[in-house]
């Protein structure tokens, strides 16, 4: 069942980690193929279980050794519907797999949780089109229906929480903010800006944000960005503004490469772990609600590690 449904810890302002970028990870780390990059197809048979343990293993054993907090973050990115139909799917199987996927993370919580580590369980849910480009475009009510299928199923599971992630226009982050109060689960909405700092539709990131409270009377717990470098979007930072105080969480890319370059790419940009953990630090000037700290796209367990190591810290003590 949830355990934190009703009130999240992570909005207490204490360190919470989440992972680095699962599908780039069991990509060119581990050699599985992903097709459509939808990790979740590993959930259908016991090797990809084994690998999905061992992938979010490697984030509980630092969030243990630090004594941080941990969002496990399902492996649902692409289990929607249109992307679960070309893979084959049935709507029945789609829905399986969205409950397995929350099933696995709470076997993960029963083992490393603790007084030291309290662990939140959320039930990821990507764009319905590329992550990059805000293709298959919907207005608010299209992206609420179609994204509430998957928000239900969650509601009906251990979730404590939803988050939409890689969001690159605000009428589907609205959408699922939508489909969440109406299932009554809290949400955090990340949004991926381009080298500009801004959505890929060329709107602004604060009037994204604006725009997902105004509409919804502020109902997500927290805004997050995702999937670019900090130097994409650290210029746009209004230090002090109300918008800017919404933002809790950052699973940045370690690349400092756009999104164009990213996907032409054939080998894969780690960046420099210390260096990116070092910008998470100093965002933390601007950003004083940040807390909620992983990855995206080339980063993995050792950016995390750093990001723990340099970011702990920065909180005061958990008792």
């Amino acid at each position: 069942m949830a355990q934190y449904r009703s009130a999240l810890p992570q909005m207490e302002n204490e360190l919470f980690l989440t992972d680095g970028g699962i599908e780039t990870t069991l990509v060119f780390h581990e050699g599985i193929a992903l097709p459509d990059f939808a990790a979740f197809v590993l959930l259908n048979y016991p090797d990809g279980q084994a690998a999905l343990r061992k992938y979010y293993r490697a984030y509980c054993d630092i969030a243990s050794h630090y004594g941080t907090g941990l969002i496990l973050e399902s492996a649902t990115w692409r289990a929607n519907p249109d992307w679960a139909n070309h893979l084959g799917f049935t709507p029945q199987g789609l829905a399986e797999i969205n409950r397995q996927a929350i099933v696995l993370l709470e076997e993960l919580r029963a083992e490393v949780e603790s007084g030291r580590t309290p662990v939140v369980i959320s039930g990821c849910i990507g764009p319905r089109g590329d992550g990059y480009v805000p293709d298959k475009a919907m207005d608010a009510h299209q992206a609420e229906r179609y994204h509430s299928e998957q928000v239900g199923i969650f509601a009906d599971t251990a979730a404590d929480m939803v988050t939409a992630i890689t969001m690159n226009y605000v009428d589907e982050a609205l959408g699922i903010a939508l489909a969440a109060r109406e299932a009554g689960m809290p949400v955090a909405i990340s949004f991926t800006v381009e080298t500009d700092g801004n959505l890929p539709t060329g709107q602004r990131l604060c009037d994204a944000i604006e725009q997902v409270d105004a509409e919804t009377v502020g109902y997500p717990a927290y805004f997050m960005i995702n999937c670019a470098h900090p130097s994409h979007f650290a210029h746009v930072l209004e230090a002090g503004a109300p918008w800017v105080s919404r933002i809790h969480g950052l699973r940045a890319n370690a690349s400092r490469k756009s999104h164009a370059e990213l996907n032409e790419a054939t080998t894969l940009d780690s960046g420099d772990p210390e260096e990116l953990a070092s910008l998470y630090a100093q965002l933390r000037q601007c950003l004083p609600n940040l807390n909620v700290m992983g990855g995206c796209c080339g980063t993995d367990h050792r950016h995390i590690e750093q990001i723990a190591k340099v970011c702990k810290p920065l909180f005061r003590a958990v008792l």
